[in-house]
Parts: structure tokens; sequence; C-alpha cells
């Protein structure tokens, strides 16, 4: 039986943009704990994907909807960490303690809003370290 190494863990995301935690559909709510603080909340054309000062949440839709993959990461299963800016775009890099990549990409970005990322980006650092 062969493995793949590094084979990524979820599908790509093209984050586009930033939304309030009272604009989410109700099911991705209740996937946030109380305690937990909200960081960021992005989202593409179907998908989200929570920052919170635990963890990852990433809602993943699928074809028309009805298959729905959601995938948590926990900021203390990270082992580094890395964020590379292109003109209008930028990638989070998360590297797992088990070697799998993860990458979170996030396009149409204004200077302001890579200010934001950057500010996000830091605080997952705090939470990893």
């Amino acid at each position: 039986m062969a493995f793949l190494k590094y084979k990524e863990l979820t599908q790509y995301f093209n984050f586009f943009k930033e939304i309030e935690f009272e604009n989410v559909p109700g099911y991705i709510k209740d996937y946030v704990v109380e305690e937990e603080k909200i960081l960021a909340i992005y989202k593409t054309y179907r998908d989200h994907g929570v920052f919170t000062d635990h963890k990852i949440i990433l809602f993943d839709q699928r074809g028309t909807g009805n298959v729905k993959e959601i995938t948590i990461v926990p900021y203390c299963s990270v082992s580094s960490c890395a964020i590379k800016f292109y003109a209008s775009s930028a990638y989070i890099l998360l590297y797992m303690d088990s070697g799998y990549p993860l990458r979170l990409k996030f396009v149409r970005l204004k200077p302001e809003d890579k200010k934001r990322l950057r500010i996000l980006y830091n605080k997952i650092c705090e939470e990893i370290i």
C-alpha cells in the first residue's frame, strides 16, 4: 500500500471577502464555541473560513451545496506557518505536525485588506507559538 506524504488537507480556497459573524449562515455559528474569540471570517462564492483564537474552521460546499465538508484545524496541530504577498493576492501557508500543508489563498486584496490579513496572520502565529 502506498501513501502520499504532503497531500494537502483540503480543497483550494480563494477567499475574496471578509464578512461579519452576524452575516454567516446559521450552520457555521454552530461550530464556534461560546468561549472562542472570532478573529476574522472570509468567504469565497460558496465556502467560508472562520478564524478563531483556537482554530480555523473551513466550510467547503461542493456541487449544488448538497455536500459540505467541514475541516477544523486546531492551532496546536500547526508546526509552522508562512505568508506570501503578491500584487493583489496572498497565501497563508500552514504546515501541520503530521507534515501536511494547508494553503489558504486570499484574492482581490486592496492595501487595507493586506493590512488586516497581516494582523490576522500575526494573531495566528501567536496562537501557534
